[in-house]
Formats: C-alpha cells, sequence, structure tokens
C-alpha cells in the first residue's frame, strides 16, 4: 500500500445499534502505525450507591457530529502524527456492562495515541451536546459531565 493510499481519516457515527470495538479498532488501523490507542466508556451497574438499570443518551447529533469533527482537527493539530480517529457514541438505551463510546486513535508510536484518546474523551465529555440519563429501580436522573463548559456556568 502506498502511502498516499492510507490518507488521515476520521470515522464518527452516532448510532443506536450497540457498538463493536473490534469494527472501531479496525477502522483505524493502518500499515504505517505501531499502536492503536482505545477508550471504551461502559455503563455500570451503580452510582453514589444506586443501582443503575441501564442509561438513556440523546444529542444534538448534527452539532454533535461537527463538534465531534473539531475535535478530530485539534488532535491533528497536537499530534500531528496521528492517522485514523474513530469517535463512535451510541444513542438510546445503553444496557449494564456494553459501551457507551470507544474511541480509537492510531499513531506510529504508542504516546501520541495514548494522548489523543485522552484530549479525545475528555474534550467530548466537555463540549458535545450528549446527554445522559440514569435510569434506576424507582428513578432516574439525567447528568452532567463535570467536564461540561455550559454545566460549570453561573445558575
Amino acid at each position: 500500500m502506498e502511502e498516499s493510499e492510507d490518507v488521515p481519516k476520521d470515522f464518527i457515527e452516532l448510532k443506536s445499534e450497540k457498538l463493536s470495538v473490534d469494527e472501531v479498532s479496525e477502522l483505524v488501523v493502518s500499515p504505517y502505525c505501531g499502536a492503536v490507542s482505545l477508550f471504551i466508556g461502559t455503563t455500570r451497574n451503580n452510582f453514589e450507591g444506586k443501582k443503575v438499570i441501564h442509561l438513556e443518551y440523546e444529542a444534538y447529533s448534527s452539532m454533535a457530529e461537527t463538534e465531534i469533527k473539531k475535535i478530530c482537527r485539534d488532535v491533528r493539530q497536537k499530534w500531528p502524527s496521528v492517522k485514523h480517529i474513530a469517535v463512535h457514541h451510541r444513542l438510546g438505551v445503553v444496557p449494564i456492562t456494553e459501551a457507551s463510546v470507544i474511541i480509537a486513535v492510531s499513531s506510529p508510536h504508542r504516546a501520541e495515541s495514548l494522548e489523543a484518546v485522552m484530549y479525545c474523551i475528555n474534550t467530548l465529555k466537555a463540549s458535545v451536546p450528549i446527554w445522559k440519563k440514569e435510569i434506576y429501580e424507582d428513578e432516574y436522573s439525567w447528568k452532567e459531565n463535570k467536564e461540561c463548559f455550559w454545566a460549570n456556568s453561573e445558575k
């Protein structure tokens, strides 16, 4: 494969179907890279002593995709050696142990891909309009990401 055939790509998807770690990681594999780093955010069964039944996610999809594209551009400016980036986020109901978000980044060396993955998830939580509702046994709660800039403004 010629290097020109392996141009850097961003793979962004918001969907209601179950996310696949294999599918997302395969999107970013490159013969020019020795590292693929992943972050998988899963639904846990508890929060502050409450039993979580499942999560539900809603998004302003077009704006969310635009914000994720900005994150990818920022990653490429901060870590120019990054080859491919994949960000898949699930919408709707996400059962316990299933993935809500999978982020994969490939780069020639591990440091860049690991740093880029951490930047991606932290920035996504801070700036992308995706909302999480935790469903408990007898109640529910809309959750704010502590990183979210609009959640920290004066109320």
